[in-house]
């Protein structure tokens, strides 16, 4: 087992490839660059608001590349390409209809509350809504995810490493995690944002090098699914809509009901309008309009990127081959670990390395490892924030000097990276990283979005209301997924509404169980208890809040415009994927 061996080694005699001199130049430029960019802007980062928003002075075009690159991190690179491989084209749903809905309501909707409470945080937010109790619950919830979600990043680059180069994962976290650990604690976000611009621009050179060479080979979208369908035996790894009628009808185990609601209306906006992961890279926009259009932007970009990541897993499914010429089969990450078999969460690497030869495979496993370090520089930057801010700077030093709370979200990133590295291991346990993630997701987002987009929208909701149910719709999702995991088939059949349910299936619909309880709990207990005057509410809640004019003037210059051109192109793309 890798994963206990404590010695630092560089080489398994597992290793699939060897980086030549000119990959080795390349990787080794890539982490001076971003320890650089780290020394560079440390001088930018005196103040709390320097540090932990980058002096709210990012342009639209730089703040929505950060927002998209922040998320583009194991999750889509590693995580993504396994399940489309599991699953099918169904994983493009986690792009399209779990995502750019949800990002346009953020910058159309959202981003004016968010932005002129000139709140750092969510948690913060809910302070102001709800009281200290939802943000302290908040914060805690969210700090713990934050965490977790940097162990997957780790882990990630760990498997590639491991996969493509033999490294001991030990290793390669550590490696990681240092140098994301040292330009977030020089720079802050400022530092984490201008990497993320950086890490985009070279995922999408690295990775694109996959589905371009793979349609070539095998012959266009039109040969590779009828590939797909000979290999698998069915056609329903290739349909993203036609299939959802029946549980029993796709890869997932899962009705359309899952996708629309679970997904689309559930962890979709519970993850872009409430992860502060995510948030704090708008809330650094310089002025509302560029706030509003960072999100828009960022919807654009997201559209796209099935193709670097989504494609690769199907292709995998036609054209990945033994050395003795037989289709390959991956299986789950704990079967692999048993049987020397490779992992679902191994296909990127996998076709890397088919497709890549010197110099383009160290621009592939570059692009990899900035990915992973944008997700770890993500989820560290935020946890810092939320940690200084609504924790430490709420109960524990309260009215401290400036200097003294950008010192501690310097320190707070380097322990959140060391207590990272610990979670890191966690995620081995796993079948496939994003079963893992999205159950995380359903713990602490879904239950989080009910409340804030209630504190939002509706007037009536009060302290005790938003924090019963906040409370109510973790507690209950953490028993949802107890239950099934000691129930078995009967349990799941409860949650998830079929026993033919996959694990994925099961994180959407127990999202949504989630959200109905945090939602009921809410307005039962807000309407059994006094709500806030409207003067208190100004600035938090529609229909109590004067919105103030963005400043754009003409149609080219309105978020709303653009929003409206991105949703077209969206259901075109839907429609056409059928």
């Amino acid at each position: 087992m890798p994963f206990a061996h404590p010695v630092i080694a560089t080489l398994l005699a597992s290793q699939l490839t060897n980086l030549s001199g000119i990959d080795i130049v390349i990787l080794a430029l890539y982490f001076v660059m971003v320890l650089f960019i780290g020394f560079y802007v440390k001088g930018g980062t005196n103040t709390s608001e320097e540090f932990f928003l980058a002096g709210r002075e990012m342009t639209a075009w730089i703040a929505g590349l950060s927002f998209v690159s922040a998320n583009l991190g194991s999750l889509e690179l590693m995580g993504w390409a396994g399940s489309a491989y599991q699953y099918g084209i169904l994983a493009t749903h986690w792009y399209w209809i779990g995502a750019i809905p949800a990002m346009l309501f953020l910058g159309i909707v959202m981003m004016p509350f968010y932005y002129i409470s000139k709140t750092h945080s969510v948690p913060g937010y809910l302070q102001l809504r709800f009281g200290e109790g939802a943000r302290g619950l908040a914060a805690i919830s969210f700090g713990f995810m934050t965490i977790l979600m940097s162990g997957v990043n780790m882990y990630a680059m760990a498997v590639v490493m491991q996969t493509v180069l033999g490294w001991n994962i030990t290793f390669s976290i550590w490696i990681g995690a240092i140098t994301v650990a040292i330009y977030v604690m020089l720079g802050g976000l400022r530092s984490a944002i201008i990497n993320e611009v950086l890490q985009f621009v070279l995922i999408w050179a690295g990775a694109a090098l996959i589905p371009i060479l793979g349609l070539i080979e095998a012959g266009g979208w039109t040969n590779l699914k009828a590939q797909i369908a000979h290999n698998v035996g069915s056609n329903d790894y290739t349909h993203l809509w036609s299939t959802l009628g029946t549980f029993k009808g796709n890869p997932m185990g899962i009705h359309w009901t899952g996708i629309v609601f679970g997904l689309g209306a559930i962890v979709s906006f519970g993850y872009w309008t409430t992860d502060f992961l995510v948030v704090q890279r708008v809330l650094s926009a310089k002025d509302l309009r560029a706030a509003k259009m960072a999100p828009v932007i960022g919807a654009a970009f997201k559209m796209a990127v099935p193709l670097i990541v989504i494609v690769p897993g199907l292709l995998a499914l036609a054209v990945l081959k033994n050395p003795d010429g037989s289709l390959m089969h991956l299986v789950p990450g704990d079967v692999a670990r048993a049987t020397g078999q490779h992992a679902y969460d191994e296909v990127l690497p996998l076709m890397l390395i088919r497709y890549c030869g010197p110099g383009l495979l160290g621009l592939g496993i570059t692009a990899l490892v900035a990915g992973f370090m944008s997700g770890m520089a993500g989820n560290v930057s935020a946890f810092s924030t939320v940690w200084t801010y609504d924790i430490y700077g709420a109960y524990i030093k309260k009215d401290a000097p400036d200097k003294h709370y950008v010192s501690m979200g310097r320190w707070s990133t380097v322990i959140g990276m060391l207590v990272s590295i610990g979670t890191a291991y966690l995620v081995a346990r796993a079948g496939s990283i994003m079963d893992y993630v999205q159950a995380l997701f359903s713990f602490f987002i879904s239950p989080l979005f009910g409340t804030v987009i209630l504190g939002m929208l509706w007037k009536r909701a009060t302290k005790q209301g938003g924090f019963w149910g906040l409370l109510a719709g973790t507690v209950s999702s953490i028993a949802m997924f107890t239950y099934v995991e000691l129930g078995g088939k009967a349990a799941l059949a409860h949650i998830a509404l079929s026993p033919d349910a996959q694990p994925m299936a099961e994180n959407m619909y127990r999202a949504l169980w989630s959200w109905m309880i945090c939602v009921i709990v809410t307005v039962v207990v807000s309407l059994m208890t006094k709500p806030k005057p409207d003067s208190e509410l100004d600035g938090l809640v529609y229909g109590a809040t004067v919105i103030p004019h963005d400043g754009a003037r003409t149609l080219f210059q309105k978020p709303i415009f653009w929003a409206g051109v991105v949703s077209v192109v969206f259901i075109g793309l839907n429609i056409l994927f059928w």
